[in-house]
């Protein structure tokens, strides 16, 4: 057998072995598929996580000028007549101190 041949025995012993899987088993066959899942998972999850961090903004969110739900609630309550003015007007105290505490 001259050089070229065994050079070409030898590439061809290496692409057979490449394509070659009698060997693998279920479980390769499984660790591949759930490989590929984790692989394109974390792609996702890091384009996911860049985008995220591109769009948000620096500026802290601006506060609440309007009424809370409670206080809006309780203007409710009064509007049907269930508290009267006092009452109204002690829990709107109560409400806006311990929203001011918080």
């Amino acid at each position: 057998m001259s050089a070229p041949d065994r050079k070409f025995e030898t590439r061809r012993c290496v692409a057979m072995f490449w394509y070659d899987h009698q060997n693998m088993n279920g479980w390769g066959y499984a660790g591949m598929g759930i490989g590929m899942v984790l692989f394109w998972g974390l792609i996702i999850a890091a384009i996911v996580v860049l985008i995220r961090l591109s769009v948000r903004s620096d500026q802290p969110p601006r506060p609440t000028t309007g009424p809370s739900a409670a206080e809006q609630l309780l203007a409710q309550r009064f509007a049907r007549g269930d508290i009267d003015e006092r009452e109204y007007a002690d829990r709107l105290t109560t409400l806006r101190t311990h929203s001011a505490n918080l």
